[in-house]
């Protein structure tokens, strides 16, 4: 079994493979790409443009060629994978994952974003809930302040619960290390842990119906 992960920033590296051991997948089965590239462009462009689209598309075949099951862990560049037709094994979307996990929950649904660009393409997905942008979190991730971006991220959490939310999902895998630090609710839902088993389920057969007596 091999899961390929297309990432945009390296340290979701650590991250889906914490999300991988909590699952009892071994860290050797997931193959990392890091195109830190895309998600940069996009930001530029200001939106996911054909020209960016074209590039993310060609990673995401060429992981194909080498796994059993491909994700996507950029909410930026998800709208990608409704563009491709009939790759070799299954492209995933992680936020496509959360997506169908997190509209499972009952009541006020406040989904978290970091970045400007997945503003769009997540309401898309969370058509029911309230997307909201966390202000100031993505600065600090860029400027490697990874414990600053954490603890915005979980205080914003905390805030949502104190105004009624009911869960609190963190759209971007960057976020998932903030839901271990917010009090106010019940964990976050995160997206490493809802694209890996949605990976797994994707290349594991059903199980046999036992035959008819």
């Amino acid at each position: 079994m091999r899961i390929a992960c297309l990432h945009t920033a390296v340290s979701n590296i650590a991250v889906f493979d914490a999300a991988a051991v909590a699952l009892g997948i071994r860290p050797s089965v997931l193959l990392h790409d890091v195109r830190a590239d895309l998600l940069a462009a996009a930001e530029l462009a200001g939106q996911l443009t054909a020209e960016i689209a074209e590039a993310t598309a060609s990673a995401l075949l060429a992981l194909a060629e080498q796994a059993d099951v491909v994700v996507l862990t950029c909410s930026t560049l998800g709208p990608v994978v409704e563009s491709l037709r009939t790759p070799r094994v299954p492209i995933l979307r992680t936020d496509e994952a959360l997506a169908a996990t997190a509209l499972k929950c009952s009541g006020n649904v406040v989904v978290l974003c970091a970045v400007q660009t997945t503003i769009e393409p997540t309401s898309r997905l969370f058509h029911t809930a309230e997307v909201q942008l966390v202000p100031g979190a993505w600065d600090l991730f860029k400027a490697a302040d990874i414990d600053g971006y954490l603890a915005t991220i979980a205080h914003a959490a905390d805030h949502a619960y104190a105004n009624g939310a009911s869960m609190v999902v963190l759209a971007q895998a960057s976020m998932s290390g903030a839901a271990s630090r917010v009090t106010a609710g019940p964990p976050p839902l995160t997206s490493a842990s809802a694209g890996l088993t949605a990976a797994l389920q994707a290349i594991t057969p059903p199980p046999t119906p036992p035959p008819h007596p």
